[in-house]
């Protein structure tokens, strides 16, 4: 597989389930990461470290891409990102670019608003709590 689009979606796809060694195979040994303004993770080590982060942290996640365009090695991907952890969910909205060369990612740099991530973050955890608030109530009255 070495057609951009194709790259990135299955890169995403192995994001969704999780499996990291899968979304490994489809980056480059000097792939770049960052998510916009944080400092970049350069190289395989790096970024594998922060795909394992995620992947130790967090049960769950979703990339709904709503828009994806390919230009040359260029791809661009619009979308809304789910991190979830147990009852925990937080959607917000990325735009994300990828250069493709030779069938792996080279780079890969996520835009989001702050603010947005932020208040997701906030909402998903006050759902958690409420679930769990509905879970500890149902507790008791049995």
């Amino acid at each position: 597989m070495s057609e951009p689009k194709a790259v990135v979606t299955a890169f995403l796809q192995a994001l969704e389930d999780m499996d990291v060694e899968r979304a490994l195979s489809h980056v480059a040994v000097d792939i770049t990461y960052q998510n916009v303004p944080l400092p970049a993770a350069r190289g395989l080590a790096a970024v594998e470290k922060q795909l394992r982060t995620l992947t130790r942290f967090g049960t769950g996640f979703e990339a709904r891409t709503h828009h994806i365009a390919a230009d040359g090695n260029i791809v661009l991907t619009e979308r809304t990102d789910v991190l979830r952890r147990g009852s925990f969910a937080a959607e917000f909205w990325v735009c994300g670019t990828f250069e493709v060369e030779n069938g792996r990612i080279v780079l890969w740099r996520d835009y989001f608003d702050w603010t947005t991530f932020l208040a997701a973050s906030a909402k998903g955890a006050g759902r958690a709590a409420l679930s769990g608030a509905k879970t500890l109530i149902g507790k008791y009255r049995s």
